[in-house]
């Protein structure tokens, strides 16, 4: 084959992978458009009279940032966002610390019939949260934590994923480690905390952003649990608003938009930690 030749192929397959490139960039620009799309409504409804909503113009012809002033003089919209990070904050807090210890007995303790026992935990990651609902509700009513925050906090302080993702980092932390600790006279709960624990940080921030954002947004739970208007969290409180108050939909939007600002500073600030937590949880074990 001439140099021509080889020359005219270099190039057209340059050209191939550059296209590639560009319609992959294209592609992947055009959905995050369409991903945005409405939240860009609902950014712009928050701003709009409660007759333009509707309407097929985007942007409002008058904007109405006083809407979000609204929402707060309607409903005690700052009393269910304390409640929402405060349970939230609270459940991430103890799961950490239920998830950190049970994966350091799966992982790190040797003792019978303990590799059983794992799986028959991660099992429990399959029966879907709706089927365990009424025998949660009927043991806080015997506990007598209905109404409460301890109800609200308590019966989901305890993971089996987190249990198996921190289980992971921990499997790839050289054992040599702990037995150095041993011999210098360090126990278990010195090993554990002052060894395991710093080293599992990336897995940690992890299971928090998951911990945080998914309490954070809960719904059924408080649900079925929370009557007291004090108690109440965002997603219930804004449904009783939306209920209560008639269709007031730019005011709604207003409210959603503050609900999300919390997740959406917590993942943009946490990114960097929860991609690095994803990948090195992937490859351990």
């Amino acid at each position: 084959m001439s140099s021509v030749e080889l020359t005219n192929e270099n190039r057209s397959a340059q050209f191939r992978r550059k296209l590639l490139v560009v319609t992959s960039y294209t592609f992947l620009i055009f959905i995050s458009i369409v991903s945005l799309i409405p939240f860009m409504w609902m950014v712009l409804a928050s701003f709009k009279p409660l007759e333009e909503v509707q309407r097929l113009n985007p942007f409002p012809t008058v904007w109405h940032p006083d809407n979000y002033i609204s929402v707060f003089k309607q409903i005690p919209f700052a009393q269910y966002y304390f409640n929402s990070v405060f349970v939230a904050a609270w459940v991430t807090f103890l799961t950490l610390l239920t998830s950190s210890m049970a994966a350091y007995a799966f992982a790190r303790l040797q003792w019978k019939y303990r590799d059983h026992l794992f799986r028959l935990y991660l099992a429990t990651m399959m029966v879907p949260g709706v089927v365990t609902m009424i025998p949660n509700y009927a043991l806080m009513v015997k506990l007598h934590m209905l109404d409460s925050y301890t109800g609200l906090i308590v019966p989901a302080a305890f993971s089996a994923f987190g249990t198996f993702l921190l289980r992971q980092f921990m499997l790839g932390i050289p054992p040599s480690l702990d037995e150095a600790a041993a011999i210098d006279g360090a126990n278990h709960w010195q090993i554990f905390w002052d060894i395991i624990m710093p080293l599992s940080r990336a897995g940690l921030i992890t299971l928090a952003i998951f911990t945080f954002m998914g309490n954070y947004g809960s719904f059924f739970w408080p649900l079925i649990l929370i009557k007291s208007e004090s108690l109440r969290t965002l997603p219930i409180g804004m449904l009783y608003f939306d209920s209560n108050y008639g269709k007031q939909t730019n005011l709604i939007m207003a409210a959603s938009v503050m609900n999300i600002i919390p997740l959406v500073i917590l993942f943009v600030s946490t990114q960097k930690f929860l991609v690095k937590g994803i990948q090195l949880g992937a490859v351990k074990g």
